[in-house]
């Protein structure tokens, strides 16, 4: 991007605003950002803040059409930055800017916008059959996060690719898992706990022609099954850790708050309705969050 002080200005004005978004609505990882050498954190930030404004589309809207519109908007915002035509929003310009300096494939910003939108689109009475689709979900909104953001760091490795893969899984498991009070409705109908997963734990109701997940008693052990297999997913990650290269460790950070989240869970025994989980940050006090992140950080682990 060129056009002198003004436009200068203009980027300083936009990567401000995408900071103060992943801290506003993306505390956790915005600390994990913190500790990214300096020349990875300007992309890092404008990834997730884009996630961000991608995330919270739908769920500042009364009418889900609009927020539908909004996401379908920016997915003509992206093909307008890669055809190189400027798009005056913050975060579109931050995109911009980062884009043009280095090669980040458009695949992952438009497979982590398809994911949102179908979500959108889906049905009021929908719910995933499996474990699988939310998997796919996970991967495709927050995987695709850690994919970028390594190869804005010139990362290129396979297993570093495997690990974000994995963690970026886990992470949107539990997340959807912490976020079920604000999505279950009126009639105790909850959307993001699989069919063959409430079956298991007979929360399952026929009505009519489709299936419904009602609310139960059993429902944190549909819980803990969903979050076993966020775990499992963590585990793989960390085995991958001896062969990664030194550099991939810190993008993958985000393993950290995903294991806080897990732990949280666990010591309110899955109960999601548990107002402690909204505490600080993940269920723990931000200074001690703070701490177990800055020790893996100095060790380079995560």
């Amino acid at each position: 991007m060129s056009g002198g002080p003004a436009a200068s200005g203009g980027l300083r004005a936009a990567l401000s605003y995408c900071v103060q978004q992943v801290r506003s609505y993306d505390y956790h990882n915005y600390l994990c950002l913190l500790h990214l050498p300096p020349s990875m954190r300007r992309a890092a930030f404008t990834f997730r803040a884009f996630n961000v404004e991608t995330a919270k589309a739908m769920d500042v809207v009364s009418d889900p059409r609009k927020g539908l519109m909004r996401l379908l908007w920016w997915k003509d915002v992206i093909d307008k930055i890669y055809a190189n035509k400027l798009v005056e929003h913050p975060v579109a310009l931050a995109l911009s800017s980062v884009l043009s300096e280095q090669k980040i494939s458009k695949h992952w910003l438009k497979r982590s916008l398809e994911a949102r939108i179908n979500d959108g689109n889906r049905d009021e009475y929908a719910i995933p059959e499996t474990i699988a689709e939310l998997e796919r979900y996970s991967e495709d909104t927050q995987s695709t996060i850690l994919y970028m953001t390594l190869q804005a760091g010139g990362i290129q490795s396979t297993i570093a690719d495997h690990a974000a893969s994995h963690i970026g899984k886990a992470s949107g498991l539990l997340l959807l898992l912490k976020a079920l009070p604000h999505h279950v409705n009126k009639q105790g109908k909850i959307p993001y706990i699989p069919a063959s997963v409430a079956e298991e734990c007979g929360l399952l109701r026929q009505e009519g022609d489709r299936s419904e997940v009602r609310m139960g008693d059993a429902l944190p052990d549909a819980v803990f099954k969903v979050a076993s297999v966020a775990e499992a997913h963590l585990q793989k990650a960390r085995e991958l850790a001896s062969s990664l290269p030194a550099q991939a460790a810190p993008v993958l950070l985000p393993a950290v708050p995903t294991q806080v989240l897990l732990d949280s869970l666990r010591c309110r025994e899955f109960n999601v309705f548990d107002s402690r989980l909204s505490k600080g940050v993940h269920g723990i006090s931000p200074l001690w969050y703070q701490l177990k992140l800055s020790w893996h950080a100095w060790r380079n682990k995560y």
